[in-house]
């Protein structure tokens, strides 16, 4: 990405330092996050055009607490602390933080103490912000001016323009600062002098001369999922090297109603790509036979794929890259030195190191709404670009029990009316997730006068952010009506349906 003025974000275990990043690339320049331990000549090596430091859940006071070489200062590269990192700031460069006992938590009215501050010069003198401190910044370092402040907190911005490092005690990146995309701005555009250039066209264009570069002549594969991510990563490589790509789609039979054919639609003729549709339902099954634990399906699954994807691939001895959807929170959710890790990303279905691929991974400097977007941008259509995240194991994670052809069928045909309903009330696009859950268990029902034994289906919508966290989608009472009705009147089987109504945590989004 070399391309692009780069600004880094320094990441002190802040819950907010991907949405820092996602602002800043809002802004249309690029950034990235970093641990805090990154030697500063390694990222002095870089260029960057700008350094912000994030927040993060300790007090600079306790043992241990984060901090970062201080010949970052005397770097020359403009530096904006937000939260933990303004205060880090503060008391490495002389100046006073303490824990005064009147914290600030949540929306708090903010005051610009001058008109000549870089940021916030246009902004209006009092505006809202979002607070979440317990220690706070009660004397600026020595050349630093206070630039803002609240009822409770003296010092909430402050700024040393000669060395070009500002901080600020409240949280510019989240949507209850009412003013806060503009600050970030102006500290990209007026104190960092970034070019507003990374826009979809110029990724495109840059991530088409890389894989160009990376794959030369050679003989490409790629394992299409029917999610998102694949399919953009397939159709940017197709973009670049053309008849060179040759698509795997293993379809495992455990996947929506019509996704296998809207795939092979997709890119065997509408892209013209070379596409092998693998069908290994009866494989995959079999697998699950009398497996009940969700880890050793996901670990079933993940097993099968691998066979399958590997005996396919001796078909293509002379394919040397292989192409995966790896996006850029799958990089960083790995951990840092600060955040803990949260889970370990291969995709794929975990591929053995033994497999004789060069990986190409076009989308790992990509967010999910920036893949969104170059899905549009390469002429996907909405149906793959926008589809709500599927879980790789696939419908076998959303029945909770045995998996059985019989299941799938009627889950199959659950999820589809739930899909249906959803999009015809205009909600599919508002909410992270939606979809049925078939509990392995039967419940007596009356049916025409008749007493049924059949299964129930929960439905389950959630809306968030990023998945870390969610909160149960208040869906219109017609709308479950709808839902009800037609899953007792249309699916065999079927005879209760219920909602769940359980935010994230203390549930998981998925039931498995």
């Amino acid at each position: 990405m070399s391309e692009f003025d780069t600004v880094f974000v320094v990441d002190f275990g802040a819950q907010y330092a991907q949405l820092i990043a996602r602002r800043v690339r809002e802004a249309h320049v690029y950034s990235e996050i970093v641990a805090r331990d990154v030697p500063v000549a390694e990222l002095l090596a870089r260029r960057p055009r700008g350094i912000i430091f994030s927040g993060g859940p300790k007090s600079v006071h306790v043992e241990g607490a984060p901090t970062i070489d201080a010949a970052v200062y005397d770097a020359g590269v403009p530096i904006l602390g937000i939260c933990y990192g303004a205060q880090l700031l503060a008391q490495q460069l002389g100046g006073d933080v303490a824990r005064t006992g009147s914290g600030e938590y949540g929306r708090t009215g903010l005051e610009v103490l001058t008109s000549s501050s870089a940021l916030f010069g246009d902004l209006p003198t009092l505006q809202d912000v979002w607070m979440s401190h317990g220690d706070s910044i009660v004397a600026a370092p020595p050349g630093f001016r206070v630039t803002a402040r609240t009822a409770q907190v003296p010092v909430a911005a402050l700024e040393d323009p000669e060395r070009r490092v500002y901080g600020v005690q409240f949280h510019p990146e989240v949507a209850h600062t009412a003013r806060g995309q503009e600050v970030l701005k102006h500290f990209l555009y007026d104190v960092c002098e970034c070019r507003p250039s990374w826009t979809m066209t110029s990724i495109i264009e840059q991530s088409v001369e890389a894989v160009r570069a990376q794959v030369g002549s050679e003989k490409v594969i790629c394992g299409l999922s029917g999610g998102v991510d694949s399919a953009v990563a397939a159709a940017l490589v197709h973009k670049a090297v053309g008849d060179q790509l040759t698509c795997v789609f293993v379809d495992t039979g455990l996947m929506r109603m019509g996704e296998a054919e809207q795939v092979e639609e997709t890119f065997r003729r509408q892209f013209n790509v070379d596409l092998v549709h693998v069908k290994a339902a009866d494989r995959f099954i079999e697998a699950l036979d009398d497996v009940i634990d969700p880890e050793r399906k996901r670990k079933a699954i993940g097993e099968t794929f691998i066979r399958v994807f590997e005996e396919v691939a001796r078909d293509f001895e002379d394919a040397r890259f292989l192409v995966q959807g790896t996006l850029y929170p799958d990089i960083i959710e790995s951990g840092t030195s600060d955040a803990a890790k949260i889970k370990s990303h291969h995709n794929v279905g975990g591929l053995p190191d033994d497999m004789q691929f060069d990986l190409v991974e076009p989308l790992r400097n990509l967010f999910k709404d920036e893949v969104r977007l170059m899905g549009e941008e390469l002429g996907l259509p909405e149906e793959i670009v926008w589809r709500q995240p599927f879980p790789g194991p696939g419908l076998a994670v959303r029945i909770v029990g045995t998996v059985t052809p019989e299941r799938l069928e009627v889950l199959r045909r659950a999820d589809a009316i739930v899909t249906e309903e959803i999009k015809r009330a205009g909600l599919y696009r508002e909410l992270w997730q939606s979809f049925a859950v078939l509990p392995a268990v039967r419940t007596v029902g009356v049916m025409g006068d008749e007493r049924t034994y059949a299964y129930p289906i929960v439905i389950r919508a959630v809306t968030s952010d990023d998945a870390m966290t969610a909160d149960w989608a208040r869906l219109p009472y017609d709308v479950l009506e709808r839902m009800s009705t037609r899953l007792i009147n249309e699916v065999p089987g079927v005879n209760r349906v219920a909602f769940d109504v359980t935010s994230k945590p203390p549930g998981t989004i998925e039931w498995e």
